[in-house]
């Protein structure tokens, strides 16, 4: 009978061969031949899940040669067949004019007990071995995980948010369009608070806003690079760049303006505007931030503090043909290009838009 399914499936006659296998399987379950056919039943009727259950069962359970090697052809035609459903849903994906714009797509933290069951999904959407999906998910903070067209990352993250692995994906667009304000100073502050900042074309003025107004706070460390004299293994001397001190950054989001509000410590005026702040005065910066930053936690108690930029950084620096697209709104004096400041404003713009 097992012959008569052969010819069955030869002729493309898959009813035949479904009634055939039916019989077959009460008679001789255990028949790995018969378990062969049901995957090549399944297989056609688009089961492919269930087909690709039974090849895999099969290249584990059976030593017979043929059927190991019809087995691995079975998987093999369900990966072709996934990887150009794929391909052509990408293009439709990419095809309208505003899909096609320059995105990321970041990946959320998962808790460690769903990180095995996320994992294995993760790594058959995505096409990886289960160990580097593991390896990539984040268990604290955001990865940046790709970058590429808007429509290609939205059909992944869709899949990935199908599967209960958190993620969301914003353009470039999307951050650029975000209004950036430098604050100076606070001039006053009541239920309502006013600050003299400058613009995006340097110049300067002020803006009264309602606490209640920010949504977000963002604060990170951005490094201050020096070119330093050392000395070699060979007792040379020779210049390096190195990690001397950080900047303080902290922006405030208020989205129903469209804006951030930045403020950091070398380029705040302690000296100028409110009275009302304590110890500033003439203290190290680093005192007067910390004071002005309490003063601000007073202001916005139930507002949430973003602070794992230095963790978000680590996955992001080395993109730097995005990030060169991303103007940083930063003006810390540099020596070199670096990406750091680009992927503190995306981090922030992302904080923004999600």
């Amino acid at each position: 009978m097992i012959e008569q399914v052969a010819i069955a499936f030869e002729h493309k006659d898959y009813k035949t061969a479904a009634k055939l296998l039916k019989q077959l399987q009460k008679e001789s379950p255990e028949n790995p031949w018969v378990q062969y056919y049901l995957g090549r039943l399944h297989e056609v009727s688009q089961k492919r899940q269930d087909a690709e259950k039974i090849y895999r069962q099969l290249l584990q359970d059976i030593r017979n040669a043929k059927i190991v090697t019809l087995a691995r052809q079975g998987l093999r035609r369900l990966q072709e067949m996934e990887l150009e459903e794929r391909q052509r849903a990408i293009s439709q994906a990419t095809a309208q004019p505003n899909n096609t714009e320059l995105g990321v797509l970041v990946l959320e933290p998962l808790s460690t007990e769903m990180k095995t069951e996320a994992s294995r999904k993760f790594a058959q959407i995505m096409q990886l071995d289960p160990y580097t999906a593991r390896l990539i998910l984040p268990s604290r903070g955001w990865r940046l995980y790709r970058t590429g067209q808007v429509g290609e990352l939205n059909f992944y993250g869709k899949q990935l948010q199908q599967a209960g692995i958190p993620c969301f994906w914003a353009t470039i667009a999307q951050i650029q369009q975000i209004q950036v304000y430098q604050v100076k100073y606070f001039q006053a502050s009541t239920l309502q608070a006013t600050v003299v900042c400058r613009n995006e074309v340097n110049q300067l003025g002020s803006l009264t806003f309602d606490w209640s107004e920010v949504t977000a706070r963002v604060v990170g460390l951005l490094p201050i690079f020096e070119q330093v004299v050392d000395v070699d293994a060979h007792r040379k001397l020779e210049w390096k760049t190195q990690t001397q001190d950080y900047a303080q950054f902290c922006d405030l989001h208020i989205p129903g303006r469209r804006c951030i509000l930045r403020l950091y410590d070398n380029g705040y005026k302690f000296q100028q505007g409110l009275e009302s702040i304590p110890q500033i005065s003439q203290n190290t910066i680093r005192i007067n931030w910390n004071s002005l930053s309490s003063w601000i936690d007073q202001q916005l108690p139930q507002v949430k503090i973003w602070s794992d930029f230095t963790s978000f950084a680590d996955t992001t620096l080395d993109q730097t043909e995005m990030l060169s697209h991303i103007k940083s709104h930063i003006d810390l004096f540099r020596r070199e290009q670096t990406n750091w400041d680009s992927a503190f404003h995306l981090y922030s713009g992302l904080v923004f838009v999600k």
